[in-house]
């Protein structure tokens, strides 16, 4: 899995973050979402799959490999 981050689309609700906090942070000064790790682990997906589909922006988009 690969994580595709629109940072524009990001509204700073940090609802990533509680789904997935060792794939996601947010940005001090703005509350804008980073990710901290591009390719999780297995172990990570379910987190990541529902940081994505609670995303209000839709600026999270996973690719499968």
């Amino acid at each position: 899995m690969r994580v595709e981050f629109d940072e524009p689309r990001c509204i700073a609700a940090g609802q990533c973050v509680m789904a997935a906090p060792d794939v996601f942070d947010q940005r001090d000064e703005d509350g804008v979402a980073i990710v901290l790790d591009a390719t999780p682990g297995p172990d990570q997906h379910e987190g990541v799959r529902q940081a994505a589909a609670v995303c209000p922006g839709l600026a999270i988009r996973l690719v499968e490999q």
